[in-house]
C-alpha cells in the first residue's frame, strides 16, 4: 500500500468506524477493497498499536468486509444472559469462545444468508436486533446507524455521541496528524 493509499484507507476507517477506534462502541463494519497482504499488516499494527482487532468476514468478488472490534467490549456485550439465549437460538452455543462465535458469523455471511444477528456484534440493543427480525425490517421508530424498534430517544444520543467520534477523529487527519496520533488525540478530548 502506497503512502497515499494508506493515508486513504485510513481516512475511511475514520469515517466508518471511528466510535470503535476511539473506545465508545464494540465493533464497527467497514467494505473495502481487497489487499489481503497491505490489510493483514495493518490489523496486526492496528492491534499491537491500539489494542483493536481486525477480522476479515467476508471477500466477495474485488471486496472484503472487514470488522474492527474490541475484545474486551465485546466480550461485555456478549455476556448478557438474554443475548446468550438469542445466540443460541441462531445456532451458537453456550461454550463457544469469542473467536469460535466470529468464525460462525463469518461462515454465515460466506454462505450468501446476511445474518442479522451481526447487530449483535455490532453492540446493537438485543430489542431493536429483534424488532428487525420481527418487522422485517420495517416499521422502525427510527433510523440512523441501525434501525431502532425500542428507546428512539437513548438511540439518538448514541448516534450523535458516534457522529461526534466520527467528526474530531476525522478533524484530526485532516489537520495532518499520523493516525495513531490522531487516535491518542482524539480519545483525550472524548474523556
Amino acid at each position: 500500500m502506497s503512502v497515499n493509499e494508506r493515508i486513504g484507507f485510513e481516512r475511511i476507517l475514520a469515517a466508518h468506524t471511528a466510535p470503535t477506534l476511539l473506545g465508545i462502541k464494540c465493533a464497527n463494519l467497514i467494505s473495502v477493497p481487497v489487499c489481503e497482504k497491505d490489510i493483514s499488516q495493518f490489523g496486526k499494527e492496528l492491534n499491537h498499536r491500539s489494542g483493536l482487532d481486525m477480522k476479515t468476514l467476508c471477500r466477495c468478488h474485488d471486496r472484503q468486509l472487514l470488522y474492527i472490534y474490541h475484545e474486551k467490549l465485546l466480550e461485555k456485550q456478549l455476556l448478557h444472559n438474554d443475548i446468550k439465549e438469542f445466540l443460541i437460538k441462531n445456532g451458537y452455543t453456550g461454550n463457544m469462545t469469542l473467536q469460535e462465535m466470529l468464525d460462525h458469523l463469518a461462515g454465515r455471511i460466506k454462505h450468501g444468508n446476511f445474518p442479522h444477528e451481526i447487530g449483535i456484534f455490532l453492540g446493537y440493543p438485543l430489542a431493536d436486533v429483534m424488532g428487525f427480525i420481527e418487522n422485517q425490517g420495517k416499521n422502525c421508530l427510527l433510523c440512523g446507524c441501525w434501525k431502532v424498534y425500542s428507546d428512539p430517544e437513548g438511540a439518538r444520543q448514541k448516534f450523535a455521541k458516534y457522529g461526534r467520534c466520527r467528526d474530531i477523529l476525522c478533524d484530526k487527519l485532516d489537520r495532518g496528524f499520523e493516525f495513531y496520533r490522531a487516535l491518542e488525540l482524539s480519545r483525550e478530548e472524548l474523556s
